[in-house]
């Protein structure tokens, strides 16, 4: 499956490609263990001298990032398209930072990106196509991981039910979404396993794609983009 296009700037061609940082997104559902294993990514990289910094979407920081804050803790009511679109404009606040911090070396942890708004949105019911459709010319990332758990293992661990979509049926309608989403950058790593062992799949995976952003270089592409 075609994951995106190279940027019509820039990175476009093999002699032009240069090293830079890579964009490394984890995915799973809510519970997952994602916000555990991406803090231990930072601090793995970091320790073996990469630039690293680690995002997460939301960014409840923006002022689009408390309208969607307030929503997911029930304390506002939105329609489902308007809250999808505020998620989507969430990324595209920081899309040029992306990209600057990207070709300056650094490497991005991100913890949920637009495969969550997807999944989350067409759970819901709406168009899987309408969902993407704002997404594309986002940046694709080098590697998603992507946490599986069922729905219902998830559902034993501590906070679950404390925002919106925590619901074990809801969450297994976003494990069908996710399914569909996958494509050749994907691996998926069994959440189940010891905290130990899930950390170091993660970081086999990860530092393979640090490695080759960094020494090798490889074109920017954009998501879901023909």
């Amino acid at each position: 499956m075609e994951i995106g296009r190279n940027l019509s700037s820039g990175l476009t061609t093999e002699s032009s490609v240069k090293p830079r940082g890579a964009l490394i997104v984890l995915e799973g559902l809510d519970r997952s263990g994602k916000s555990t294993q991406c803090a231990k990514l930072l601090a793995f990289l970091k320790g073996l001298g990469h630039p690293t910094e680690l995002w997460r979407f939301p960014d409840r920081e923006t002022s689009v990032g408390q309208m969607i804050s307030a929503y997911l803790s029930n304390k506002s009511q939105l329609d489902d398209r308007t809250i999808h679109l505020l998620f989507s404009a969430n990324r595209w606040e920081k899309r040029s930072l992306m990209e600057e911090k990207l070709r300056t070396g650094t490497t991005l942890i991100v913890d949920r990106y637009s495969y969550s708004g997807v999944a989350f949105s067409s759970a819901k019911g709406l168009s899987i196509d309408w969902c993407k459709a704002p997404e594309i010319g986002l940046l694709a990332p080098d590697s998603v991981l992507y946490l599986d758990i069922s729905p219902e293992r998830a559902a034993e661990r501590g906070g679950y039910g404390d925002e919106r979509y925590e619901r074990v049926e809801f969450q297994k309608k976003v494990a069908d979404f996710y399914q569909t989403l996958r494509d050749s950058s994907w691996k998926v790593i069994d959440a189940g396993e010891a905290m130990e062992e899930v950390e170091k799949k993660i970081q086999e995976v990860v530092l393979d794609q640090v490695k080759e952003c960094s020494t090798e270089g490889k074109p920017l592409i954009l998501l879901w983009s023909s």
